[in-house]
């Protein structure tokens, strides 16, 4: 991968895995530590764009789209069930067809569940831990969370049509910017991005699949949790606080399975990375070049 002035090129590349096309974004040394980026509802991995050349130089950079998200194929509910099960044996099986044996994760909301599965099959190849805006303390499904609490206690067609108001343009538009003290420092084109794609025939039944999963994610919070308390692998959180859909008090329960783990409360919200990508990428690159290029 050809470099200038330290930055890698980035590239936009799709691998066939179980006859779905799944595009990722890759930039970096073919021989570096793998950082594995997962990105969260309703984005893609467009949402890594500023991060990627901060760490390219050093490590190799791989950036996937989920089946139905970003560039990614879309193939019909009838053969592929979009859930956060399906979701991780796609990626597993991306990253033994792009020979990663080791690697440490990003893990951003959706990426958490998908990411924990990754780490709880293989840990041997866990090489560290990032987390930013992920769950893994589920509390009573409130305030931002209502609606959908409703729809997993039981799973009816109101609640379900119900829940398509986490898809419309205003909640999207809420995710980039509640909680950010400078919305001028956010794209609209993530929103607009983000809402055009979920517009596509069938999307819609698509996310509400994938938010109706969520409720099946306990189990691999407390197999994750159990994980951090007996590995203790490197972790850095670098959350915003600010968040309504993870805020800062519940992402800060890590510390009672993990108490070493590196911590950084940033003045931000779900996706911190639009305000934030600086800062961010300044304490990741810190914490992977002094736990994982050593």
């Amino acid at each position: 991968m050809s470099q200038a002035n330290g930055i890698s090129d980035v590239h936009y590349r799709t691998a066939t895995i179980d006859g779905i096309d799944v595009a990722y974004r890759e930039a970096g040394p073919s021989d570096g530590p793998v950082v594995l980026l997962l990105h969260g509802f309703p984005s893609s991995s467009r949402m890594f764009r500023n991060l990627i050349p901060q760490l390219s130089d050093r490590y190799r950079v791989i950036a996937p789209d989920y089946p139905g998200f970003g560039h990614s194929g879309v193939p019909d509910r009838s053969r592929f069930s979009y859930s956060f099960d399906d979701q991780a044996d796609i990626l597993a099986k991306l990253l033994e067809h792009l020979d990663v044996r080791e690697f440490t994760p990003y893990v951003m909301d959706f990426g958490g569940p998908i990411g924990y599965r990754l780490a709880l099959e293989h840990p041997e190849r866990l090489s560290a831990l990032v987390m930013q805006n992920a769950p893994l303390y589920p509390e009573e499904p409130k305030g931002w969370w209502a609606t959908l609490g409703k729809y997993w206690n039981d799973g009816s067609p109101e609640h379900r049509e119900a829940s398509r108001d986490y898809l419309s343009a205003e909640s999207t538009k809420d995710q980039y910017l509640y909680g950010v003290s400078d919305s001028s420092l956010v794209d609209p084109d993530n929103w607009i991005v983000d809402y055009a794609l979920m517009q596509r025939p069938g999307l819609d039944e698509i996310m509400l699949d994938m938010l109706y999963d969520i409720r099946n994610n306990v189990p691999t919070f407390q197999a994750m949790q159990r994980l951090l308390r007996e590995r203790r692998p490197p972790t850095l959180v670098v959350t915003g606080v600010n968040d309504e859909i993870f805020p800062g008090e519940v992402v800060h329960n890590v510390f009672n399975d993990h108490p070493e783990a590196e911590f950084h409360a940033i003045d931000s919200g779900h996706f911190a990375l639009e305000d934030k990508a600086p800062e961010i990428g300044s304490l990741m690159r810190a914490f992977l070049d002094r736990e994982v290029a050593r």
